[in-house]
């Protein structure tokens, strides 16, 4: 009996587990998933070992594993509900906050999570509208979480970025983010995306925002568009296929100046792509700091020449 009911509640783990990994990757396409490629399955996510831990212990009938294996998903599924100031399923797991992280209950979370304060009308506008979009828009379109946002701003606009390209437009969301930068320094942002409905959805809210004139959206496969960029580009911004992260960053370089910045997203254990990885912390050409906010990010430098 006692191994029954430890059979059923792995069941329910199971589906818990892989309700969770939906709602948190969404559909994909290239922005909102945000790639040309299929949606990855629970083994092709950070969840593949943790099933593959339960099968064998499963198969090897040894309840104390699968009763350690439950007790992480428990675990796991409390880091992603209730989230202060975020939506949805909540925050990340653990290996996805940034270090020294204030989660939720935290004594000190109410000063770290902090939602910005605007300085004036205009930004005050831009703010709410993309609170309304964390609100209401977010299921389905894997928009970077609002600090992740936040950090996109505070690059471009302490860059005095001029030509921002961002990879993955989704439904505008991180774009609106570069754009308070951008109304700052007099840029402009070029913004990829594959997907019909999101390009809609994005020009809605880019014009809803007030910034639909120093933003230009291209509507089709960035790897072959992306050809279209003149340079020389202050900052890129890739959150699309992961697989198609190598060609993207190849196709950018020779357009990027020296000191500018790719950025690129979902760079976290289990989605990043491996060949990426080692194209950006293998170059000389290249700087590359990673930071576990956000989702797992990556900022990698095109260096200058030292004198």
């Amino acid at each position: 009996m006692a191994k029954r009911i430890t059979i059923v509640i792995v069941g329910i783990a199971i589906l818990a587990s892989v309700g969770l990994l939906l709602a948190q990757e969404g559909p994909q396409g290239q922005g909102g998933g945000r790639g040309n490629a299929p949606r990855m399955g629970p083994q092709g996510g950070p969840m593949g070992p943790w099933l593959d831990d339960l099968e064998k212990a499963y198969e090897a009938k040894n309840m104390d594993k699968i009763g350690e294996l439950v007790k992480q998903m428990r675990e796991r599924r409390q880091q992603f509900q209730g989230r202060p100031g975020e939506p949805g399923p909540g925050g990340p797991p653990e290996g996805m906050r940034g270090p020294g992280r204030f989660g939720p209950g935290g004594e000190a979370s109410s000063q770290f999570l902090k939602p910005p304060v605007a300085k004036g009308a205009a930004e005050k506008a831009i703010l709410a509208v993309l609170d309304e979009m964390n609100a209401g828009q977010r299921r389905g379109m894997m928009n970077v979480p609002p600090e992740g946002g936040r950090f996109l701003r505070l690059l471009a606009q302490t860059l005095g970025a001029k030509n921002v390209v961002e990879i993955g437009t989704s439904n505008g969301y991180s774009g609106i983010w570069q754009c308070l930068a951008l109304k700052a320094t007099g840029g402009k942002l070029t913004t990829f995306e594959i997907d019909a409905e999101r390009a809609a959805l994005a020009r809605e809210n880019f014009k809803k925002a007030g910034v639909a004139d120093i933003v230009t959206l291209v509507e089709g496969n960035a790897h072959d568009k992306i050809a279209q960029v003149e340079g020389p580009v202050d900052m890129a911004f890739i959150d699309a296929d992961k697989e198609g992260y190598t060609d993207y960053l190849n196709k950018l370089l020779p357009k990027m100046r020296p000191g500018g910045l790719i950025v690129a997203h979902n760079i976290n254990v289990g989605m990043a792509d491996p060949k990426y990885l080692e194209a950006i912390t293998t170059n000389p050409d290249l700087e590359t700091l990673f930071f576990t906010e956000g989702g797992g990010i990556s900022v990698t430098m095109k260096k200058h020449d030292l004198k």
